[in-house]
């Protein structure tokens, strides 16, 4: 198969779809694959890395997207990139659809095999192909929100951890999976006041097993969201639907109690927010002011760090990049159900079906797509 990573071309993506090790991979397993001049150089990976693992590097993105049978890239494509895609094609990347309608008609009108890094799901129920991203982004949170916090960023002017004699910060994280779980191990080790909150009794227990008493743990109710965040200096959103869009759990209301200069940062953002007033920012241009309140939204977070987000990423796609090479998507697809969780579009047709309920649309099953050899 004949595999292309073109470059990144979202606001501040530093990240890459391929390593050169994972190019080695696939030729190692009679794969061609095709790489866009500068795609790997945010990430510190130079064109002559990929040319020594057996890539050929190509000016721009036109050939990729015209002669590739598989895309294989990190974020979502833009409207630019959706337009060079082709029936049949494989795009295989991080999608975030159920936010993004304009992007789902464009997706079904290329007519393209759409598989979303987001919703391949493994044996134990896991999300493998977010979780690395997730990581990143709760790593990143408190450490985002701790710069936004500083008097010179808009913020109250406070240190995380405080110093002898002066209290430390109050961090509130919404949702103790993934994400949620990261971000507080950073808090914690900022020296921050930490709470957790989540609807899960078997997440608080293994937060409160993991951290013990350096945090306080909170089942999730409207009337305690509402008190926590009256009183946080920065308020973490980090709660996912698998495939949907993220529930607004904060309004504006509860955020305009908050005092001026708190922080809150939306990691579920590539899924719409979990805050009534967010909106997604950019690496260049992160945050913005609502009711005093500073805002952080910007969705594709783990591009602020790429070299570690891309091999961290490239860790956990490469077994699926592979299959996908090696066996065709139907075949592959067909032989691993959690692989086909991840089939968003498939020939004009929504198979994801939190992604047709968020737009009103008609779900056709990816089983069906398979057995009927759409």
């Amino acid at each position: 198969m004949l595999v292309g990573v073109p470059s990144e071309i979202k606001n501040n993506e530093a990240r890459v779809g391929l390593t050169p090790s994972s190019v080695q991979e696939l030729g190692h397993h009679g794969h061609r694959v095709m790489v866009q001049s500068g795609a790997g150089l945010g990430a510190g990976l130079m064109d002559e890395d990929y040319m020594a693992a057996g890539a050929e590097i190509v000016d721009g993105p036109g050939r990729i997207f015209a002669e590739a049978e598989m895309v294989v890239k990190v974020k979502e494509p833009q409207a630019q990139e959706r337009k060079r895609l082709r029936p049949g094609q494989i795009l295989f990347t991080y999608l975030h659809l159920a936010p993004d309608p304009e992007q789902t008609r464009d997706l079904m009108e290329a007519k393209a095999v759409c598989i979303a890094y987001e919703t391949v799901t493994s044996p134990s129920g896991t999300l493998p192909l977010l979780t690395p991203m997730s990581e990143v982004a709760g790593r990143l949170a408190p450490q985002v929100g701790a710069h936004a916090l500083e008097k010179a960023q808009g913020g109250r002017g406070i240190l995380l951890g405080g110093v002898p004699g002066v209290p430390a910060a109050s961090i509130v994280i919404l949702g103790g999976g993934v994400s949620g779980t990261h971000a507080t191990a950073i808090a914690v080790g900022m020296g921050a006041r930490v709470t957790v909150v989540d609807r899960s009794p078997d997440a608080l227990k293994r937060l409160a097993n993991q951290f013990g008493s350096a945090i306080s743990t909170v089942y999730s109710t409207r009337a305690d969201i509402a008190e926590l965040v009256r009183e946080a200096d920065l308020l973490i959103g980090a709660v996912l639907i698998p495939g949907a869009a993220a529930p607004k759990l904060v309004s504006r209301e509860m955020i305009g109690t908050m005092k001026k200069g708190a922080v809150v940062v939306d990691i579920a953002i590539d899924q719409g927010g979990c805050f009534e007033t967010s909106h997604a920012t950019t690496h260049s241009d992160p945050t913005y002011v609502v009711d005093g309140v500073v805002r952080y939204c910007v969705a594709n977070m783990p591009g602020a760090v790429p070299r570690t987000s891309t091999f961290a990423l490239n860790n956990a796609t490469l077994p699926f990049v592979l299959a996908l090479a090696n066996k065709g998507w139907r075949t592959a697809l067909s032989q691993d159900l959690h692989l086909l969780d991840g089939l968003n579009v498939c020939d004009g047709r929504i198979t994801c079906l939190p992604v047709a309920e968020a737009q009103g649309l008609v779900c056709t099953p990816a089983r069906d797509m398979i057995a009927n050899g759409h």
